[in-house]
């Protein structure tokens, strides 16, 4: 299920970090082997240095003077293949790359329509936009760049 480019919505998403769960989206942007992945979480809040205006298509941030990453995704743009957009500007971290294991993610989400909802699949080309954007920032932990 956790194919490459597949966006999710989990209802009540556990971080690992302990925050408290929320709804949140979810982008596979690797699938290291059968049981991991390389995933990252969409958010809406904005934490680009004030020195970075430009957020009139999707680009990514790369602002190595601050050691920050991101790839920002407009809101009501189509990112899937069937059309389907982020309905707020989006933005995806370089720093909040992890991977999970698919054993997991199923034993604590094991219902689709109740506990996550299938979104879509990315568009291959801004897929590759996005891993293109990590792979080549050094605030990207290096594992997860060789990775990508």
């Amino acid at each position: 299920m956790f194919q490459e480019g597949l966006i999710l919505y989990y209802n009540d998403f556990r971080f690992k970090n302990g925050s408290d769960s929320k709804n949140k989206y979810f982008i596979v942007l690797k699938r290291i082997d059968s049981m991991l992945i390389l995933a990252t979480l969409p958010s809406s809040k904005d934490f680009v240095p004030s020195v970075w205006q430009d957020y009139d298509h999707h680009t990514c941030i790369e602002l190595a003077e601050f050691n920050f990453n991101c790839f920002f995704i407009k809101p009501q743009s189509a990112v899937t293949t069937t059309g389907w957009g982020f309905p707020l500007p989006t933005f995806l971290y370089g720093s909040q790359i992890d991977a999970y294991e698919e054993a997991i993610l199923y034993d604590i989400y094991p219902v689709e329509g109740i506990d996550y909802d299938i979104i879509g699949q990315l568009k291959p080309e801004l897929l590759s936009l996005i891993k293109d954007c990590f792979r080549s920032s050094a605030s990207v932990k290096r594992k997860f760049r060789r990775i990508l």
